[in-house]
């Protein structure tokens, strides 16, 4: 200190300095580079910069700055043991107050900064903050670099997946589609952005085989993304299977195959989203729509399930037996046609193949029993089990449903069994007998019975089925007039018959012992106020 007035006092902790005798101020803040102290008053606790009146030869100096020693720098560098600018980087200041001379005080050259008064204190600015930014830069890099090591790690694992999931295969079998049904491959990353990551509220329903969610494509196009819970290699190839075989199928009543997904540890099948459920739920779970599920609906249904089926069958490039038919497989679309769906458990088979040996597949209650006994799937399969929907449509039960016993029961057995006993009517659904008439039901008995033939040499064919049914319904709309006798021109109508008892017909009227005929505009108008 160049004045005594600035002697610095240490005392228990407390750095103090007394500008009087009776007044002692706490110093709070020492800067180094402006020459300034910041003192509280030690009596109220008060900080300021206190004005400070010393007084020297000249008189009095008020807000005197500080000074080292009373020297210039010239003379204090001469002193080299007392020279207080200790640091390689530090310059000497002349302190002046106006024209009074005060001393001399240190600060860092120009370009540094720190603590002049000690060795090695003051710091280039330049250093410090490359030393910042090359900090923040390496750590950029650091990111970067684990980013991109993370994502080649991701490239690595899903392509690892996409092989393991045959995609090479699947690339060769699909590579001959043409270019307007072409079956697309889809990244992961794609059907992670269509599902919200496969969030939980897009889950349309779970399965044995797996999960459905509903997904948005980056076009907008709706989605229906099934990812199977499947993790062994035989039934990833059931799945590359499944895809091969929906690629090959154009037809109206089989659910369109978008593409698939074979990045993640799971392949991900992509179809068109169907709005209203299955045909299963329909029947036994959405009781409230009993009134959409007409006689003529469940004609309708069964015609084209049959047509779907008897296309797989004989019409495709390859036949294919489904070897899963059933209810919960026959999807219905926004006006409630049908699509048959899920073919993981379908085979193939070459054009001198009449039948295949495979381990036995299916749902019980739908199972074929001579393929169960034999393991032999024919085409005969499929018609079995087609027989049971046709039994569901007329009795509205489950294939294994719980009786008045309260015991569990096979639906075709308990259907056969009523045939034989001549008591057809009493198991029917009670909206089958209201709506359809005797023949009717005797045609589709007598239909259901032959499908349902223990010894698949018996049964029919899909495409007989498909014909008996085709045949059935166009002469039931011909009683309705709906269909000309002749070549005249076919009006859009559907008809509704109705038996002896009250049935709705709009939801508000009802009619008795006749038949209604409605235009399709009218059909699709009344049907928006029903429950869906």
């Amino acid at each position: 200190f160049a004045n005594k007035k600035f002697h610095l006092n240490c005392t228990s902790g407390n750095l103090t300095v007394s500008f009087s005798e009776n007044v002692q101020y706490h110093v709070t803040h020492v800067s180094v580079e402006d020459g300034t102290l910041t003192v509280s008053n030690m009596v109220d606790g008060n900080h300021a910069k206190e004005r400070i009146e010393i007084q020297t030869d000249n008189g009095y100096v008020e807000e005197t700055p500080w000074a080292v020693a009373n020297l210039t720098c010239q003379a204090a560098k001469k002193e080299d043991t007392m020279y207080a600018c200790r640091s390689s980087h530090s310059k000497c200041l002349n302190v002046t107050h106006g024209e009074i001379f005060m001393g001399y005080r240190c600060n860092c050259s120009s370009g540094f900064q720190g603590n002049p008064y000690v060795k090695d204190g003051c710091e280039g600015i330049a250093i410090g903050t490359g030393c910042g930014l090359g900090s923040i830069l390496i750590a950029l890099c650091v990111s970067i670099f684990i980013n991109k090591w993370k994502n080649g790690i991701q490239k690595r694992i899903r392509r690892a997946h996409f092989k393991k999931n045959q995609g090479l295969l699947l690339e060769q079998l699909i590579s001959d589609e043409s270019a307007t049904n072409k079956t697309k491959i889809f990244s992961l990353e794609e059907l992670e952005k269509a599902t919200n990551n496969f969030d939980a509220t897009r889950v349309l329903g779970r399965g044995g085989h797996g999960t459905v969610y509903k997904g948005i494509l980056s076009d907008q196009q709706v989605v229906a993304i099934k990812k199977s819970k499947i993790v062994e290699q035989t039934e990833i190839d059931q799945f590359i299977n499944e895809v091969a075989i929906l690629s090959q199928i154009i037809h109206r009543n089989v659910v369109k195959l978008f593409g698939c997904c074979l990045e993640s540890e799971v392949p991900l099948l992509v179809y068109e989203f169907i709005a209203n459920g299955t045909l299963h739920d329909l029947l036994h779970i959405d009781v409230t729509a009993k009134c959409l599920l007409s006689w003529d609906d469940r004609i309708r249904i069964a015609v084209e399930a049959a047509g779907a089926l008897a296309y797989l069958h004989s019409a495709a490039a390859i036949p294919i037996f489904h070897r899963d038919v059933k209810s919960s497989n026959i999807l219905l679309d926004s006006s409630f046609a049908s699509k048959v769906s899920d073919f993981g458990a379908s085979r193939s088979l070459s054009l001198d193949e009449t039948h295949v040996v495979t381990i036995v597949q299916g749902t019980f209650g739908y199972l074929d029993p001579e393929y169960y006994h034999t393991g032999q799937l024919t085409e005969k399969s499929d018609v079995y089990s087609f027989g049971v929907i046709l039994v569901e449509l007329l009795t509205r039960k489950k294939p294994i449903f719980i009786n008045d016993l309260g015991a569990k029961q096979n639906l075709s057995h308990y259907f056969v069994e009523g045939l034989q006993e001549g008591a057809i009517m009493e198991i029917m659904d009670p909206q089958v007998v209201k709506e359809a008439n005797p023949e009717e039901v005797h045609d589709i008995c007598s239909l259901a019975e032959a499908c349902l033939r223990l010894k698949g040499r018996d049964r029919p064919t899909m495409k007989e089925a498909d014909m008996r049914l085709q045949f059935m319904r166009t002469k039931r709309l011909r009683k309705c007039k709906i269909l000309p006798a002749s070549d005249e021109e076919i009006e859009p109508l559907l008809c509704i018959k109705v038996g002896n008892s009250d049935v709705v017909n709009d939801g508000n009227s009802t009619s008795k012992g006749i038949s209604c005929c409605y235009s399709l505009e009218q059909e699709l108008s009344s049907s928006v106020t029903l429950p869906r």
